[in-house]
């Protein structure tokens, strides 16, 4: 396999350089800002995700107001408590999108959250303190013990947290193959997330970056100059 300054090369070309490439590089991620944030923040984030995928974005985030309002600021501590009526009368509350199955998400992961906290001080804590070398393990964890955080739901959960993570987008896995990793096509099996975690593990420690940029870098070094870009 090739170095990481190949893909970087690429990815320079199509954005006018080096300059031009490292001006859409976001912030790097800060961990102790991370492990700062509150458990509301987290319930909130997770749920804005949720409720994104399957809408347009642009409507979720002018509504947001209303969500915040209509579940109760996301306080994990007051929703673990609420009666049924308090999630029925969700259900058809219009400041807030009005499906069934996501609005109920949030009660599940409001308790989801209490778990991680009494257990680790606060779910920021646990998000901070996960191995960064092990985010596949940290999928399975969104997967298997939230409610409808799997696939790129979770991935781009922790990205909004601060959690710095890559993100197995399409544009990601077309360069993975193209540097030869040696990933099926297609949606990513177990086999695969491993040798996806190892080769960004890899590129982390060739390069020092962060595995934000990393991702990123990677997604932008695909198609052609000047071709638009699958959001990273």
């Amino acid at each position: 396999m090739g170095s990481f300054a190949e893909i970087e090369e690429r990815a320079e070309k199509r954005k006018g350089g080096a300059d031009g490439l490292m001006a859409l590089m976001p912030q790097a991620p800060n961990q102790d800002v991370l492990r700062g944030l509150a458990d509301d923040r987290i319930l909130s984030e997770m749920t804005r995700y949720i409720f994104y995928a399957g809408f347009v974005r642009n409507v979720i985030d002018s509504k947001w107001p209303g969500f915040e309002a209509a579940f109760s600021g996301f306080d994990p501590a007051f929703l673990n408590l609420a009666p049924d009526d308090y999630w029925h009368d969700l259900t058809s509350d219009t400041r807030v999108i009005r499906n069934g199955a996501k609005i109920m998400s949030v009660r599940a992961n409001a308790q989801f959250i209490r778990r991680l906290a009494d257990e680790h001080g606060s779910a920021a804590r646990f998000f901070a303190d996960w191995p960064p070398e092990d985010q596949i393990g940290l999928l399975a964890v969104l997967d298997k013990q939230a409610n409808r955080l799997g696939g790129m739901t979770g991935q781009y959960f922790l990205r909004a947290i601060g959690r710095d993570s890559f993100v197995m987008s399409h544009d990601v896995l077309v360069c993975l193959r193209l540097a030869g990793v040696p990933i099926s096509e297609g949606k990513p099996g177990k086999k695969d997330l491993r040798l996806i975690q190892d080769q960004f593990n890899a590129w982390h420690a060739e390069t020092g970056l962060p595995f934000t940029h990393l991702s990123r870098i990677c997604a932008f070094s695909v198609g052609m100059p000047g071709e638009e870009d699958e959001v990273d």
